[in-house]
């Protein structure tokens, strides 16, 4: 089978998975505001799937795992993003992603959060190669959706020779590297150089396997740039869609006036309500931070949207400060 990965120009521009931040109702209004080469989910738990099995063959209002991965015909090609370390699970995961019309499985070995860690997942997985190398393998047997990989430069160091190796020999489709280690989190700037190396073992080892290069990419004309300096295949850009879900346009924050970001703002608020009667609305506040900054007077504006509790109140307080 043909993925959608062969069609995508080089160099391509992609959508980081986030949690809390990349659900369907923010995907929604990327898709308008100008769509990436590829969509991601926020990253789901493959265990979570498994276990609630029976329930996800309900109705998606029954299951609020399965309401995480909805998605839209505007989407496409959309990435699954899953973690797990049990094979079987992520094999299940796939499978359903299959059915439910997915363009490929991504398998977070990342995320540096200390309750995923503790399940051995995430950037845990760095520390576990044998079991990276069979959860990704699992991926491939369950289902002809193409597999990638989301991960770092190493956990407590850079680790890119022994650890690159081990996942091109499971030969993913792509491995999309976040430019810092697990102890570094996102505390230091992101270390593009070390993308060089990553290209350089790919090309050494596994030419096929694709390079996607992560980490404080602010706009697309800095994607390009990074593109250009480090010979990787495309970029995944995360925070540099906060408050800018024109990024994929070519647009910079700065460039969109604020009328425009607070009615996108209104739009996001009232599809989050709607998509995701699970969460809880403050989940939005860390939008309302990116749209309402970087002008005279945005410090006080930002402060009342933020006492709003749900779309409606922010769409008043927008509109009761004239910007709507």
């Amino acid at each position: 089978m043909q993925s959608f990965w062969n069609g995508l120009p080089r160099p391509f521009f992609v959508m980081a998975p986030m949690a809390d931040v990349t659900d369907p109702a923010w995907r929604k209004l990327v898709a308008k505001c100008g769509k990436p080469h590829a969509f991601w989910t926020e990253f789901v738990s493959a265990d979570g799937l498994y276990h609630t099995r029976e329930i996800g063959k309900m109705t998606d209002h029954e299951s609020p795992l399965m309401r995480d991965l909805a998605f839209t015909d505007d989407e496409h090609p959309i990435v699954a993003q899953i973690f797990s370390n049990a094979p079987k699970h992520i094999a299940y995961a796939t499978k359903l992603a299959k059915e439910l019309g997915f363009d490929g499985v991504d398998i977070n070995m990342g995320c540096p959060d200390r309750a995923i860690e503790r399940q051995g997942c995430g950037a845990g997985m760095i520390k576990t190669p044998e079991v990276a190398q069979a959860v990704i393998r699992a991926a491939k047997e369950a289902s002809d959706l193409p597999v990638s990989v989301k991960t770092r430069l190493g956990y407590n160091r850079e680790e890119l020779d022994t650890w690159m190796p081990a996942l091109l020999e499971a030969k993913p489709v792509a491995i999309t590297m976040h430019l810092r280690t697990r102890k570094e989190m996102s505390l230091v700037p992101a270390n593009w150089e070390l993308m060089k190396k990553v290209v350089e073992i790919r090309d050494r080892l596994a030419p096929a396997v694709l390079v996607i290069g992560n980490g404080d990419v602010k706009d697309l004309d800095n994607a390009k740039q990074k593109v250009a300096e480090t010979g990787c295949d495309g970029v995944m850009i995360g925070r540099g869609m906060f408050g800018n879900p024109w990024v994929f346009a070519g647009r910079k924050a700065e460039d969109t006036p604020l009328r425009e970001k607070l009615s996108a703002l209104i739009e996001l608020a009232h599809d989050f309500e709607k998509l995701h009667p699970h969460k809880n609305f403050a989940i939005l506040k860390k939008h309302i931070k990116a749209f309402v900054l970087g002008f005279d007077g945005a410090a006080e504006i930002r402060a009342k949207l933020m006492e709003a509790e749900n779309a409606e109140a922010l769409e008043a307080a927008i509109r009761a400060q004239g910007l709507a």
